[in-house]
């Protein structure tokens, strides 16, 4: 703890590393503030309630799991309520899934800073166009599927100008949290889009406590009141799970590389030894991400079909059904977005051939490419197993004890995971500052290994 103070404190005597921190904070300070501006023509408070409703009938349903992800701006309508998933998910459907199918986006990406930059304005221009589309698919669900469901009025006024309207404010507030990131990520300290979601988790925590403290114990309020020895027991399942997530988060599978004697100038120099360095969970958060945005997917066709209007009940996080469909989507996922990044470890052959190096007791050239798609496909399997385990788990087995669904929101797997994995990764530029200036980093021996090195 004196080293983690004493590192912060050497931080905060850096003027360009202070001059960071205070940008990054002054961003999501703006970000927290935008999520309580309302949409016009929406009743706030009852779609609060509603959302309160559901997580009490539900389990804390797929709404519930997107409302912890916006900081409740999704539950109240406000103008930030699509939050960063579309910025997410067009990021990743043009830079990564387009780009590699499209020869023309793989050629702009093998550009370098210039190619770059032009795949991140594509990125900008999906992100407005799915902005549009989600915001719409929230104004029908509003207009339609709730008051149906629950027969009350969301919408004060509906119609198409109550639509266009929340499509223009929402899709503005969309492109400002694009903007609060990117200006985090160039100018501030971390990557904008993970503090962004970082902050919104992390601004339901006086929530949660306040949902502890009224029901604790038998005389608490509410229909499920915490007992005593339920609270110690989540609180050891948060720290086990904490414990896990860093063990994994920072885990590699170092393969051995060996390279070649060499005689220079009649000196025969001995072989080096060094290391091939495989992330275990080489995707990240992002498999649960992309997982949870295609689940919300029925949630808003339920909107235009009044046939379906009844989905969100199936939707429990406590529901067998909901769960098996949960963790196929992160297995599938997690092979996926490790499928696209593997070519950049398998073109470590090539290169390990021309400048002499091999792996011990492996051939060079066609056999190290097989070693090394069969090493990353068994470490693959371990982090998609550790995923859903961490983004299930938890979240069942607070809803087993009755836990509030704010609480097991916040505490349950799949926040701890987006929490201690961007903590990790600021904590390492931060640390990079203090190494380059000759101060101590956080950790007193090594240092802390980022999730994407």
């Amino acid at each position: 703890m004196f080293r983690l103070l004493s590192a912060l404190a050497n931080a905060w005597k850096i003027p360009e590393l202070r001059r960071r921190l205070l940008f990054t904070l002054g961003m999501l300070a703006i970000y927290e503030v935008g999520i309580f501006i309302p949409t016009p023509g929406i009743n706030g408070k009852e779609l609060g309630r509603i959302f309160d409703e559901l997580a009490q009938t539900s389990g804390g349903g797929l709404l519930n799991l997107l409302d912890m992800f916006t900081g409740g701006a999704l539950s109240h309508a406000t103008v930030f309520a699509l939050g960063i998933m579309p910025y997410i998910s067009a990021t990743i459907i043009v830079e990564t899934l387009l780009a590699t199918a499209i020869p023309a986006l793989e050629r702009l990406r093998k550009e370098g800073m210039a190619g770059y930059r032009k795949l991140h304005q594509y990125s900008r221009y999906a992100t407005v166009v799915l902005a549009i589309i989600n915001s719409f698919m929230y104004a029908m669900l509003l207009e339609k599927a709730i008051p149906a469901q629950f027969h009350t009025q969301i919408v004060l006024f509906p119609g198409w100008a109550f639509r266009i309207l929340t499509i223009l404010t929402m899709t503005a507030g969309m492109s400002m949290i694009m903007w609060l990131a990117e200006q985090i990520t160039e100018r501030g300290i971390g990557n904008g889009m993970s503090l962004i979601m970082t902050a919104s988790i992390v601004g339901r925590i006086p929530l949660a406590i306040r949902d502890i403290g009224v029901r604790l114990g038998p005389g608490g309020l509410g229909q499920n009141p915490i007992a005593p020895l339920a609270l110690v027991f989540m609180l050891g399942l948060i720290a086990a799970a904490v414990l896990v997530v860093i063990f994994i988060e920072q885990g590699q599978r170092r393969i051995p590389v060996q390279y070649a004697r060499r005689v220079v100038g009649g000196k025969v120099f001995s072989g080096q030894s060094t290391y091939l360095p495989l992330k275990v969970n080489t995707g990240g958060v992002l498999p649960i991400i992309f997982a949870v945005s295609l689940l919300y997917f029925p949630i808003q066709i339920a909107g235009f079909v009044p046939q379906l209007q009844g989905i969100t009940d199936w939707f429990s996080r406590t529901s067998v059904a909901f769960n098996a469909v949960y963790a196929v989507l992160i297995l599938f996922f997690t092979y996926f977005s490790t499928a696209i990044t593997a070519h950049q470890f398998l073109d470590a052959a090539e290169q390990m051939k021309k400048v002499g190096a091999f792996i011990p007791g492996i051939r060079p050239g066609q056999s190290t490419v097989e070693y090394l798609d069969r090493v990353l496909t068994r470490v693959t399997f371990v982090a998609a197993v550790y995923l859903v385990v961490i983004a299930i788990f938890p979240d069942i087995v607070m809803a087993w004890m009755k836990i509030p669904p704010r609480v097991a929101g916040f505490f349950g797997g799949t926040s701890l995971l987006i929490v201690v994995g961007v903590t990790l990764d600021t904590m390492k530029q931060i640390e990079s500052h203090l190494l380059m200036r000759h101060y101590e980093g956080f950790m007193k021996r090594g240092r802390l290994r980022s999730r994407r090195s």
